[in-house]
């Protein structure tokens, strides 16, 4: 039997191997998906251990996602950009690391039905979060993105960096020097874990806006819900989470799970 894990510290939080038994038994497939806690110093030992025991993958959480990137012998396109790797896939005696964190995304906005195509696009954060959505982001053609961030320094280099692969302008600021209305505001901070909402300007977010936060609760985020007092449609993370694991599993499979069942699935368990 094909043998998968969730590589993390902490990772008894993780609603990875759930996620993926309930993938494999909707296909009828037969796997095996632990997760396992990895000391912060064992990595890459713990990677190579599960080669020797010829293991088929392993999706990578935090704090390894950039260790994971180092030790892929070939990396995806995506993860190549976001310089962070948040699945490998055990080939042939290589491993594979990808990143399918903004492709999940992406699919997620898709059924919520969020264009991104022109659209002007606003990304809270320049951290690993950020790097990882953007170049998907990217690929589906908005007519804008900045990148606002409280080190401003960290915004721009990280609008410099992802122009190569743009065809719309792409910018970095802070905070305090956003103007105008965005179609999508997608908050790539760590704010909602604290209950802060970024220092967004007036007018940043209005009744035809949309908004998503990269995280996710059982309740309303203090972002979502700021979102939605000024009128504007907006949805956490949870749909993210499902979506990039099949993305995962269509990489390490190669058929992609169906995701809205599950997604309805953990959104009423995550509130009972």
């Amino acid at each position: 039997m094909d043998r998968y894990y969730v590589l993390g510290n902490p990772v008894e939080h993780s609603k990875s191997p759930y996620i993926h038994r309930f993938f494999a038994d909707s296909l009828n497939d037969e796997l095996s998906y632990e997760s396992r806690l990895v000391p912060l110093d064992a990595f890459e030992q713990t990677v190579r251990q599960l080669m020797k025991e010829n293991f088929s993958g392993c999706n990578i959480t935090v704090p390894f996602k950039e260790q994971a990137y180092r030790i892929a012998d070939v990396l995806t396109p995506r993860a190549d950009l976001a310089g962070a790797v948040n699945t490998l896939k055990y080939d042939d005696g290589r491993l594979v690391g990808d990143n399918t964190d903004g492709e999940g995304l992406v699919q997620d906005l898709q059924r919520c039905d969020v264009s991104i195509e022109g659209a002007r696009i606003l990304v809270l954060g320049a951290g690993g979060a950020a790097r990882g959505i953007i170049a998907p982001v990217l690929a589906r053609k908005p007519s804008e993105l900045v990148i606002a961030n409280r080190t401003v320094s960290k915004a721009e280099s990280l609008a410099e960096y992802m122009s190569s692969v743009a065809e719309c302008d792409v910018r970095g600021m802070g905070f305090d020097v956003l103007s105008g209305r965005f179609d999508l505001i997608i908050n790539a901070t760590s704010s909602s874990i604290t209950n802060v909402v970024p220092p967004l300007p007036e007018g940043v977010i209005d009744s035809s806006s949309c908004a998503y936060d990269l995280m996710y609760a059982p309740v309303d985020t203090v972002f979502v819900a700021y979102a939605k007092s000024k009128g504007a449609k907006a949805w956490d993370g949870l749909g993210m989470l499902v979506s990039q694991a099949a993305e995962s599993y269509l990489l390490w499979r190669g058929v992609k799970p169906q995701t809205e069942e599950l997604i309805m699935k953990l959104r009423r368990e995550m509130q009972k």
